[in-house]
């Protein structure tokens, strides 16, 4: 065995060994992979190995479908057998939603060029002769859909990783990963020690024990899973082809062809979880008892369907265990406060994603970031927050709504409230519906009655719709009050404090103390990895306001540059709270409170300074994220509460009240601001987006040789703003959300990144990127997977010129 490696990966699953493979690819010959058994021992061996090509989230299509092809060539590469079987899947849509929710994905299919159509009742019931398709109003074939042998793939994963130079040892469990000064990790087997540069932890159910060695925990829970595979069927044995598998997510079910049966796996509400206190270090290839009346409903579901499946005996059950995230996606990439200790745990999916997770963790482990955002994936997207509670929750709503659409903007309860700030109760008591920001409670919009949860439930116009719009209206008429305590904010503070950001940042570091300056960070690939206000309030301090969903992603950056001698960089995000003054009488509202001029003569756009506001110490900033004239007021959280009431009061007067992130969504795409997570991205280089102008390429800053290549570069294309046809969006009763493809003339140009009704300009609106497309000219916008013709604008709708900012 060897002693050294560039990394070691545990975990000889189908993830493990697909990881090893592409980092093999990738130019790494000396891994090692270690398997405390055999390898697909765990959840891996008994998986269903359903394979698909098309998720709601863009970039998972995009890899789902590297997966799919990769298998075949897989074959080739290295002679063992991936058990592939392709004859297509059905996807079928009872309802209105799920309709709209295929008609998106056939869309953004023809935008990436992939097989993904309408069929009609005639051409399915010749594809798959035994469904019943009595209620369906819609249909869909993938052709490339199917399933493989889950002990082939994960075989041949391996096979390519040996051929490539990779050392596989079984039965060597890890007992120690001891982390050393220098960033390298000593990984300690029975079979010896290895030094490695690299720690992948890939170790599937066994993910929160092997974590637990390097003092980590994950927020991870296994689950019961049960399908069961039905006796020889005569309808199948006399065909001379492989049936379809039926994709009848309404119906709660899944099924394909076993053999010459059907298997049907189902995931049931009345859910079972296995092992809370930890995986048994013994588990292997055991099963649990069967529990077939578990899923009785789900199964005459697929009956009701498929009316072979109840004429036939059922000739076996599988119920294994599953390891799932609150969210249901893989917990994926390094550990922010951690060097080169990655991680890949809680895949559902695995044989629809294990090729693209393997590629895209050995872009990250050896490039130093992934060709494609996935933040959806990226492990920093949960905290300390998540504990086993929140986690048990959230997994078991996952399990049980497991085929439930997750609407755009949808916000679901369970595991709620994980976090909250003092003001929550009153904002609560006023109507507050909330939903979730990286584990706080941030009020979305204020309904008529206290208590209400949001019902977003498809992805037309929501109930909530009406009263956002009314939130935005009061903002641009007259001054609207929004929390922003969500938004993370850090401090820096020493003598160095200046040097290091010049460091950090792209953008100057403001010079005056009370001068603000927007800067972008950039990437490995020079790419925007984020955005940040940053604010001079002392000669020795800064303040830097960003993302706060991306608070512990941006945890790698900061980290990345050592902090100078007696320097200090710390979050104040859970020590301070914030909200946001705007609209044309928010100096209105706020002069009664203050004994500070607020007049643009003394007080400008971007500028700050500590000020008092009805006796309140606050960190006052002149900008807003609305577009329109603002304060943010960054207060102590234990005076949230006082400030809240005191601006509530101060509004009353002057017609102006709580407004929640639903109208912000709106006020920003009125005014053409790009958000992070949405048009702010490492795929995104700064002049793609409109931030050239604030890199400073002569100065040194973090990735800056990366920023000056790609900004050198052509434009693969640029952000801008569309107005959807009123008429249509009114008939279809729907705007675009973010995601959907961008059409001229039949050919893909594009695609938004955020969408949402403009109430003050009367307009639907889009942000996106589009190439070879010019101001004026007339696209196509597939909202709801149907086409709505959109107008590239010039200029933003609301106040182009930035005077209300100014005013």
């Amino acid at each position: 065995m060897r002693t050294h490696a560039q990394a070691v990966v545990i975990g000889g699953g189908v993830i493990g060994c697909s990881i090893l493979y592409h980092l093999t690819k990738a130019g790494w010959r000396d891994v090692v992979l270690l398997e405390r058994d055999e390898l697909t021992s765990g959840s891996t061996w008994h998986a269903a190995a359903n394979i698909h090509g098309l998720h709601d989230n863009n970039n998972i299509t995009r890899i789902q479908n590297y997966t799919m092809d990769l298998y075949n060539a897989l074959e080739e590469e290295t002679g063992q057998s991936c058990g592939v079987f392709q004859p297509g899947s059905l996807y079928l849509a009872q309802t209105e939603a799920r309709e709209h929710q295929l008609r998106l994905q056939a869309a953004k299919a023809a935008y990436y060029g992939l097989k993904f159509h309408e069929v009609s009742r005639q051409e399915a019931e010749t594809l798959h002769p035994l469904v019943d398709f009595d209620g369906i109003r819609c249909i869909m074939f993938e052709p490339s859909g199917g399933n493989v042998d889950p002990s082939g793939v994960t075989n041949a994963y391996a096979a390519g990783a040996r051929q490539n130079g990779a050392e596989i040892i079984r039965f060597c469990p890890v007992t120690a990963t001891e982390a050393q000064k220098d960033g390298t990790w000593i990984v300690r087997t029975p079979k010896g020690d290895i030094h490695t540069q690299w720690v992948v932890n890939a170790a599937g159910l066994w993910g929160r024990e092997v974590a637990a060695l390097a003092g980590l925990t994950l927020p991870l829970q296994p689950t019961e899973h049960q399908y069961f595979v039905t006796e020889s069927i005569a309808e199948i044995e006399g065909l001379d082809r492989r049936l379809p598998s039926v994709a009848d997510r309404d119906g709660e079910y899944y099924l394909r062809q076993e053999g010459k049966g059907l298997l049907v796996g189902a995931y049931e509400k009345d859910l079972r979880f296995w092992a809370e206190d930890g995986t048994p270090q013994g588990f292997g290839h055991e099963l649990f008892a069967d529990d077939l009346e578990r899923i009785e409903e789900n199964m005459l579901r697929a009956i009701d369907r498929v009316p072979a499946v109840g004429m036939a005996g059922v000739k076996r059950v599988i119920n294994g265990p599953m390891i799932w995230t609150p969210d249901a996606n893989v917990l994926f990439g390094p550990v922010p406060e951690m060097s080169n200790y990655f991680c890949c745990n809680g895949i559902i999916p695995g044989f629809s994603q294990s090729g693209g997770m393997g590629l895209l963790a050995a872009d990250w482990i050896v490039s130093g970031e992934t060709r494609y955002d996935m933040f959806a994936w990226d492990m920093a997207r949960f905290g300390s927050w998540a504990d086993a509670a929140f986690t048990k929750a959230r997994v078991g709503d996952q399990y049980a709504n497991r085929f439930k659409i997750h609407y755009p903007g949808e916000e679901r309860s369970a595991g709620r409230p994980a976090r909250t700030r003092p003001v929550y109760a009153a904002q609560r008591a006023r109507g507050a519906v909330f939903g979730l920001n990286y584990g706080w409670e941030h009020p979305l919009y204020y309904a008529d009655r206290v208590g209400e949860q949001d019902k977003t439930e498809g992805f037309t116009r929501q109930d909530w719709w009406p009263v956002v719009g009314a939130e935005a209206r009061m903002l641009r008429r007259a001054a609207g009050i929004i929390d922003i305590s969500n938004f993370a904010k850090y401090r820096c503070k020493g003598p160095g404090a200046e040097a290091w950001l010049n460091g950090l940042f792209a953008n100057t570091m403001p010079r005056e103390v009370g001068r603000s300056c927007l800067t972008p960070l950039i990437g490995k690939r020079g790419g925007i990895a984020g955005d940040f206000t940053v604010t001079r309030t002392a000669e020795d301090t800064f303040w830097i306001i960003g993302s706060g969903m991306a608070e512990r992603y941006h945890q790698r950056f900061f980290r990345s540059l050592p902090l100078p001698q007696d320097t200090v960089f710390e979050s104040m995000t859970g020590a301070y709270c914030g909200f946001n003054v705007a609209g044309p009488k928010a100096r209105d509202l706020l002069k009664p409170l203050t004994d500070t001029s607020l007049a643009t003569a003394d007080f400008g756009f971007t500028r700050a300074r500590w000020i008092t506001v009805a006796g309140i110490e606050c960190l006052a900033l002149r900008v807003s994220f609305t577009g329109d004239l603002g304060w943010e007021l960054h207060c102590a959280q234990s005076d949230q509460l006082a400030l809240w009431d005191a601006l509530l009061a101060a509004g009353e007067g002057i017609g102006a009240g709580p407004v929640g992130s639903r109208a912000l969504m709106s006020l920003r795409v009125e005014k053409g601001y790009g958000s992070w997570g949405r048009e702010y991205s490492p795929e995104y280089w700064p002049q793609e987006v409109g931030l050239e102008r604030l890199c400073k390429t002569d100065k040194p800053f973090l990735n800056r040789d990366a920023a000056v290549e790609t900004m050198a570069r052509p434009s693969r294309e640029r952000l801008v703003v569309l107005a959807l046809d009123k008429a249509q969006t009114d008939a279809s009763q729907a705007d675009a959300t973010g995601g959907e493809p961008i059409f001229r003339d039949g050919v893909g140009v594009g695609r938004t990144t955020s969408g949402a009704y403009g109430y003050w300009v009367d307009m639907s609106l889009a942000l996106g990127f589009v190439r070879d497309v010019e101001a004026g000219e007339v696209v196509e916008v597939m909202v709801l997977g149907r086409a709505h013709k959109a107008t590239v604008l010039a200029v933003p709708p609301f106040d182009p010129e930035g005077t209300r900012l100014r005013m």
